[in-house]
């Protein structure tokens, strides 16, 4: 390989290794969950196969699925990137262990960054170098970390989809009682009405910064309409307009402002990140976000 076609593919290699790099990075430590292209993954297996509807099968399964190609396409990068760094030094830089016929020089060094990355030990090709002795140790320190962070993700977003769904399940009991009593919450004493909008309050708050810290929650479906969070979104903004009354005690109307301005940040939230920014009234977002998830 001529001098310019190895720096090329070094080039085009540490490349590939800091953009996966990168986005990991932005996934777990950026405060904003700026990961680009598990971002964009996402939103592509989203727009593929979610929005077809409750109806197609294929509707719970995005969420996990472009979780599953996110972590691929991160490992893909990066064996992709250290193939190209081990490319122009095969065979020179490497010694082949078995006396059989040696593969292509791109298979070696595919087979070097495979192995390597995986922490599965040296094939049958090892490096002679010094410092190819000290980079390939260093891809499996990559290598690891990669499994590591996976794994971290998903501790990660797991808690919040939980949150998310014990909110939804809780606010459509809270809808039920007030159906099948024909009490609506409104007209219960200041106390009582003023502590569960104080828990309205702080549970959506937390489900707003987890959308926000961990956007790919967004694109987790539910099979039962019971945890569903969209379903029951515009039932939180009633709850918030009816307190609104002047009947009703001026702590509770102070309650109820807080949880309207809460839904409201929410809805700018699902608006601005998911649904490219559209100037739309809270409502019409909320049932735009219901639809959007069948």
């Amino acid at each position: 390989m001529s001098s310019v076609a190895s720096v090329a593919a070094t080039a085009a290699g540490v490349a590939l290794i800091a953009l996966a790099g990168r986005d990991v990075f932005d996934a777990l430590f950026h405060p904003e969950g700026r990961s680009t292209l598990a971002r964009t993954i996402m939103r592509g297996v989203w727009g593929l196969l979610g929005r077809r509807g409750r109806e197609s099968r294929t509707f719970v399964l995005v969420g996990p699925l472009g979780l599953v190609l996110v972590f691929a396409s991160w490992a893909g990068l990066l064996v992709a990137g250290w193939t190209l760094v081990f490319l122009p030094h095969v065979p020179e830089g490497f010694h082949r262990a078995t006396g059989g016929a040696a593969d292509s020089d791109l298979v070696e060094a595919l087979n070097v960054s495979l192995v390597t990355l995986t922490t599965l030990g040296f094939g049958d090709v090892t490096p002679d170098d010094a410092w190819l002795r000290v980079i390939v140790p260093i891809e499996a320190l990559i290598g690891f970390g990669l499994l590591s962070a996976s794994i971290s993700w998903l501790l990660l977003i797991h808690p919040a989809l939980a949150r998310r769904r014990s909110l939804a399940y809780e606010v459509g009991l809270l809808r039920k009682a007030e159906e099948e009593t024909g009490t609506p919450l409104a007209k219960l004493d200041a106390a009582p009405i003023e502590q569960i909008y104080a828990e309205l309050i702080s549970r959506l708050v937390a489900v707003e910064r987890d959308l926000v810290n961990f956007p790919v929650t967004y694109y987790f479906a539910e099979a039962d309409e019971r945890f569903s969070l969209a379903v029951v979104m515009p039932y939180l903004q009633q709850l918030a307009e009816h307190a609104r009354d002047p009947g009703v005690a001026g702590r509770t109307r102070l309650r109820a402002a807080v949880l309207r301005d809460v839904v409201d940040d929410f809805a700018v939230t699902i608006s601005t990140r998911f649904h490219d920014a559209r100037s739309e009234a809270t409502a019409d977002i909320l049932r735009t976000y219901a639809r959007d998830h069948g």
